[in-house]
Formats: structure tokens, C-alpha cells, sequence
């Protein structure tokens, strides 16, 4: 597969999996609106062309002007909070735009599609081991529920039409690329590394922890970091697999799990600033640990993640941050 199309290619980790597909010798295109994306992110090799992917007739010359192999969809809302107050804003950005795309794929004959999901469709969860694919799915926002819809019409597009598909559910993605100058920034960010980080830059006063008596050794909760490179070299290995006719859903994380409070004290030696913190009550519907299975990942598509080490993820993003 040689040339393949990026939507939300301005985006953090559209824009990240743009440059790596480039210096694995792929051509991309990238599509997107730049209501949430940044120029400055597209990497100046990638072919640009500005659509919406709620708009068909923006970009169906995308289509028209290239041959695609695959088409990897990044373009979609992310804010948890937002969703609930805006759910329609989601469903047809999320959902009606994957319609949109693959429309487009039936009509121009392109079989492949990798598709940028959330680990938000398992809803709470309430399993002790690892978070596994089998995982039932209860999404409890309609973030979660437009990217589980999302994924279901991509199934029945993919019977109905000979698509191949990989479908990865992301959990918790962080840092930035080491090689080129790109990484997460823009309005809202609601994720913990960079919220830690605009505390050590002095652009918040401080980190909230929601809860301090889960049931967890220091009584905070536990999550599953992966870094943004190693989660596009997943969907990058997905390529070859979906030209052998083999889909799959996969998720993707570490493997590994760490608390608010060690996430903190490693923000704190990465930055070497104080980061101030204080306790806060639960939020509702917060299980106490939530840890990726992504060993399915690793069997079918040959993946291994190589930042392991949290203080790494966390000092690559500062590495960025701290130069905005």
C-alpha cells in the first residue's frame, strides 16, 4: 500500500501518524477542516487538501485526484464533557462522518480503512485483570457511543462491501515525537499529562485528583499511558495485515498501569517544578483501574510498544511543551 489518506492529519495524533507513514515511505494525503487542527502540525512532504468530513462535496476530490490505498480517519471530537452537552455536534461529526468516508471508499473502490476508536465504548469498567477486546461495551457519554456506532457501521460496510477494516481503541495516549517538531496542544485538553504540564508551565494553578480512596495502593486511580508514536507505528503495522484480508479490532495501551499520584511525582522530576495538586471528590462513573490487554495487537500485527517508561512519555511531551 503506497499512498493513504489521513483525515484529521493537522491533528496530535493524526499528524504524528503523517510523519511516521512518510519516513516509512508511504505517500499521504491529508484531509482536514482545521477547526482542531494546526497547519504547523503537517508535516510539508503530506499532500494537504482542507474538507470536512460532515461535507462530502468538500472533499470528494480527494478521491477524484488520488489513487488510495487505505484510508486512516483521525477526524473526529474527542471532549468527554462537551459530548454530553453537545451530543448531536458528536454523532455527526463521529458517526455521520465515518458514513461520509466510507461512502466515498465504496464509490472510489478503496477496500482498507483504519479507524481511530476510544477504549470510552467499554464504558465503566469493572473488570480486575486487563481490559480485553471481548470487554463488553456500554459507553455511558456520547463520545463513547458515537465511536461505537462508528465502528458498527464499519463492520457492516465491510460485509456489505469487501472492505477490510482495523479498529483500535485507544486508552490513554501521550508525548510527543522526538524527531519532528509536533505534538498535542489546543483548547480544553481534558487528558492528565498535559493538564500536569501546563501546572510546571504555570498556565494552571493546579492538578485535580478526583478521589484519593480507591481501592489501589495510594488510593488514586490507575490508568494506562501509551506513547502517541508507538500508538501510530500500531496502526502503521496494521497496513500489511489488511492487505492479506484480515480485520480485527484492537486496543491499544501499555500494558501497564499507573496512578494519579505516580504520574504526578514523575511529572514533577521530568519538570523539576513543584506541580502543585489537590484532592477532590470522585467523579461519578470513574472505576479505580482501567489496564489495556494489548496483546491481540501484538500477536496479529507484529507490535511492540517501546516507551514503556512513563517518565519518558511524560518528559517527550515536555520537551514540546515547554517551547509553545
Amino acid at each position: 500500500m503506497g499512498k493513504i489518506l489521513v483525515t484529521g492529519g493537522a491533528g496530535y495524533i493524526g499528524s504524528h501518524a503523517t510523519a511516521e507513514l512518510l519516513d516509512a515511505g508511504y505517500e499521504v494525503i491529508v484531509l482536514d477542516n482545521l477547526e482542531n487542527g494546526y497547519m504547523d502540525l503537517v508535516d510539508s512532504r503530506a499532500k494537504f487538501y482542507k474538507g470536512d468530513v460532515r461535507v462530502p462535496e468538500s472533499f470528494e476530490i480527494v478521491f477524484k485526484e488520488n489513487d488510495i490505498d487505505a484510508v486512516m480517519h483521525f477526524a473526529g471530537y474527542i471532549k468527554v464533557g462537551e459530548s454530553v452537552d453537545e451530543p448531536l455536534k458528536y454523532y455527526e461529526n463521529n458517526t455521520y462522518g465515518v458514513m461520509n468516508v466510507l461512502e466515498m471508499m465504496k464509490k472510489y473502490s478503496v477496500k482498507n480503512i483504519v479507524f481511530s476508536s476510544t477504549a470510552a465504548v467499554y464504558g465503566e469498567v469493572k473488570c480486575d485483570g486487563l481490559v480485553l477486546e471481548e470487554y463488553p461495551t456500554n459507553p455511558i457519554n456520547p463520545y463513547g457511543a458515537s465511536k461505537l456506532m462508528a465502528e458498527r457501521i464499519i463492520i457492516d460496510s465491510a460485509k456489505a462491501f469487501g472492505i477490510n477494516y482495523s479498529i483500535f481503541r485507544y486508552f490513554n495516549v501521550g508525548g510527543a515525537h522526538e524527531k519532528h517538531h509536533i505534538g498535542q496542544k489546543g483548547e480544553g485538553v481534558t487528558a492528565l499529562i498535559p493538564i500536569l504540564l501546563q501546572v510546571a508551565k504555570g498556565e494552571r494553578k493546579q492538578l485535580e485528583i478526583y478521589g484519593n480512596d480507591y481501592n489501589t495502593p495510594d488510593g488514586t486511580g490507575i490508568r494506562d499511558y501509551i506513547h502517541v508514536v508507538d500508538l501510530v507505528r500500531a496502526h502503521i503495522a496494521a497496513l500489511p495485515v489488511l492487505k492479506e484480508n484480515i480485520s480485527g479490532i484492537y486496543n491499544l495501551g501499555n500494558g501497564n498501569g499507573f496512578s494519579v499520584l505516580e504520574m504526578l511525582e514523575s511529572a514533577r522530576k521530568v519538570t523539576g517544578e513543584e506541580v502543585k495538586a489537590v484532592f477532590t471528590p470522585r467523579r461519578a462513573g470513574d472505576p479505580a483501574a482501567v489496564v489495556a490487554s494489548s496483546q491481540k495487537a501484538r500477536e496479529i500485527l507484529g507490535w511492540q510498544p517501546t516507551y514503556t517508561d512513563v517518565s519518558v512519555i511524560i518528559d517527550t511531551a515536555w520537551n514540546w511543551y515547554k517551547n509553545l
